[in-house]
This record gives C-alpha cells, sequence and structure tokens, in this order.
C-alpha cells in the first residue's frame, strides 16, 4: 500500500516513521509510506505556500496552486490515488470502519493544513474525503495524517505480526477489547482473575467476551446499540442490566 502525506513540515512526518509497526512495515515493503514537501511544489523563489484569506481576516491560508500540483505530482509518480484525505474538523468522525475502508485502497493521498486552513477550492475539487479525527483542533494537519496511517496501517495483511491481534482490537466487533493481564499474578495485594490462570481456554474465552461487553456497557453504552450481539451476549447484557439496576444506578440504555 502506498501512503502519500503533503506537509510543510515533512520532518514531523518522517520522525514518527522511524520506529513502531509502521517502521517495521515500510521496512519490510508492505507499506511505501512517503512525506512530501509542499514548498516544493511553488514557483517563486522564496517558495511562499500560504498567503492572506480574502475578505480580511486574522492568520493565513495554505494556497491552491502547490497543492494541486503536488497531487498531481504524485498522481504521476506514483500512480492515481483511490483516496486524497483533507483532515479537516468540518470532515466526517474517523472511525473503525473508516480505517478498514481506507486499507483496501491500494494508495492513499493526505493533505495536511496549517495557519486557519486550505484554500477551499482545493477541498472541492481535489480531496476526494474530508476526515476529523476528533472534536477539538490541532495545529496542523500532521498528527491528524499520522493517527489515520497507522490505524489504517493495522489492517493491511501483514503490517501486524499476528493477525489475531487485530481481530481482537476494540471495536472490529462492535465492542470494546477486554481487559488484560500479564505477571506476575499477584502485585500490591492487586490479584489477576483465578480464570485467567486455569489454562481452561474455553473459560477464559467467555470469560473475555462478557467482559468485552461489561467494559462497553460500563464506559461506551452507545456501542452498544450498534453492536451485532448473540443469543449468549443479549442474555448478559439483560444481567447487566439488572445489576445495574438492583445497584440503583438506573439504566442509561435499553435495547429491544
Amino acid at each position: 500500500m502506498k501512503f502519500d502525506i503533503v506537509t510543510i513540515f515533512p520532518r514531523m512526518i518522517e520522525a514518527s516513521l522511524e520506529d513502531g509497526v509502521v517502521a517495521r512495515a515500510r521496512a519490510s515493503g508492505r507499506l511505501d509510506v512517503r512525506a512530501w514537501d509542499l514548498r516544493e511544489f511553488t514557483t517563486d523563489r522564496h517558495k511562499v505556500v500560504d498567503d492572506s484569506p480574502f475578505g480580511g481576516g486574522p492568520g493565513m491560508v495554505l494556497k491552491p496552486e502547490p497543492l494541486v500540483r503536488a497531487v498531481e505530482h504524485i498522481g504521476e509518480a506514483r500512480g492515481r490515488p483511490g483516496a486524497v484525505i483533507l483532515p479537516t474538523p468540518q470532515g466526517r468522525r474517523f472511525c473503525h470502519d473508516e480505517a478498514v475502508r481506507l486499507s483496501r485502497l491500494s494508495h492513499v493521498v493526505v493533505l495536511c493544513g496549517r495557519y486557519e486552513g486550505i484554500d477551499d477550492r482545493v477541498r472541492a475539487h481535489v480531496a476526494t474525503d474530508e476526515i476529523s479525527i476528533g472534536d477539538y483542533v490541532l495545529s496542523g494537519g500532521e498528527l491528524a495524517a499520522l493517527v489515520i496511517l497507522d490505524a489504517v496501517a493495522r489492517f493491511v495483511p501483514g503490517v501486524v505480526g499476528d493477525d489475531a491481534s487485530v481481530e481482537g482490537d476494540s471495536f472490529v466487533r462492535g465492542l470494546l477489547d477486554h481487559p488484560h493481564y500479564t505477571r506476575p499474578a499477584e502485585f500490591r495485594g492487586w490479584c489477576v482473575p483465578e480464570v485467567l490462570l486455569s489454562g481452561h481456554h474455553g473459560a477464559v474465552e467467555t470469560w473475555r467476551r462478557r467482559e468485552a461487553l461489561r467494559v462497553t456497557f460500563e464506559r461506551r453504552p452507545d456501542l452498544i446499540d450498534r453492536a451485532v450481539l448473540d443469543a449468549e451476549q443479549r442474555r448478559w447484557l439483560e444481567e447487566l442490566i439488572a445489576e445495574r439496576e438492583k445497584a440503583g444506578k438506573g439504566v442509561e440504555h435499553d435495547r429491544d
């Protein structure tokens, strides 16, 4: 998979690609990630990429010409991308399903905004996707681009060494992940659940499935309504709701 990031700060991207899962995937050839310096696509000797906004107001806006040239150059040099992403607070919320969708593309380009943003003609005529990683404002699109890259890369075959690790991640089945424990079995009087020490794989798997449901019910009940639950999980959910009612906490949600 090819992943191109256009930015005025390519070193921010390159430094983040030196370690971790993405770095190993690049070394193995499973990911081809490049950072492109937007200033290299200017035509003036000062390499200006921004200008003041029409109509006045604070800050500067990234000009359309270098961004369009960058996308066109990448298309000529590396093939036409399947998506040109603009990280922006106005975009749709980035989520698990979006990461999976993008991972199925062979080539993705991300355009990193700065200052007050990007000339809207780039959004209207060049970008194919507008994505927000959350309801807050960052200084630029570089961190958002890296978040998108990391989430997408995990679903590219072979990037994560153990596919079962990805299959058990939060959100894969519509629920959060179950709790995890490792040695020692007791630390400062805090003990690992006995079932995990039993060696009974069936019991362990049942505990993990139930705990994933419990954690989601307690911390992200909004996810429960969208999760696909089997008969056993629906029974567990009814028990969790009954326990909450018995504790006098009320029910935050219901399910048909």
